[in-house]
């Protein structure tokens, strides 16, 4: 199978793929069509797992020769024991989740690192829709308020607390713009993705 650049598939996908080490165990919750893991196991050699609900996004999982098990993510990991993965990504999925912590402490327990994303609600356009009575649309929340899957909205200086609170520690950060590229100059600000690597206290 001839593998398309990863950029082509989604801007954020190849900066956060730098950080996950060659031949790892990776896990990917809500991993969509299972595109970052067949990246990381045909570049990096690395070997895993994906978890995904969507029952269109499984068969494109198969296709990729990806191994994925079809789950909601707040059902929990029981079927992981401690520590089973180098690394775990959650990469624009959490804002979808009812309950946060219980995703981050099973995050935190079945994994020795983990990279999570979201998107950063604080972004200047959608400060700038709330300041004209409007909520936000945008690359990075592309729905309308009435039939979007996202149900928290946080910023990049919301996520570290409750992080914290699960046992992790935040190794690196960064605010990444549309692009896909680190924004360095008012990050809070200009970045419409957070991302986080973390590992436990």
């Amino acid at each position: 199978m001839i593998m398309p650049s990863i950029s082509g598939l989604r801007a954020d996908l190849a900066f956060i793929a730098h950080w996950v080490t060659p031949h790892s165990q990776v896990l990917d919750l809500g991993c969509g069509d299972g595109a970052m893991l067949q990246y990381l196991q045909h570049e990096k050699q690395c070997n895993g797992y994906g978890v995904e609900i969507d029952d269109d996004k499984i068969p494109r999982c198969v296709e990729r020769e990806v191994l994925v098990i079809q789950q909601n993510i707040e059902d929990g990991l029981a079927m992981f024991a401690d520590d089973s993965f180098d690394t775990v990504l959650c990469l624009s999925a959490l804002q979808m989740m009812k309950h946060v912590e219980p995703v981050l402490r099973d995050i935190a327990r079945v994994g020795r690192e983990a990279i999570v994303s979201f998107p950063n609600f604080a972004h200047w356009p959608h400060r700038l829709s709330l300041l004209m009575g409007r909520m936000p649309i945008s690359e990075s929340l592309p729905f309308q308020w009435y039939d979007t899957p996202n149900l928290r909205c946080a910023t990049i200086s919301d996520f570290e607390d409750p992080a914290r609170e699960v046992g992790l520690e935040v190794i690196d950060s960064v605010a990444l713009s549309d692009a896909g590229e680190p924004v360095t100059l008012l990050p809070h600000w200009r970045g419409s993705q957070a991302v986080f690597r973390l590992r436990k206290r």
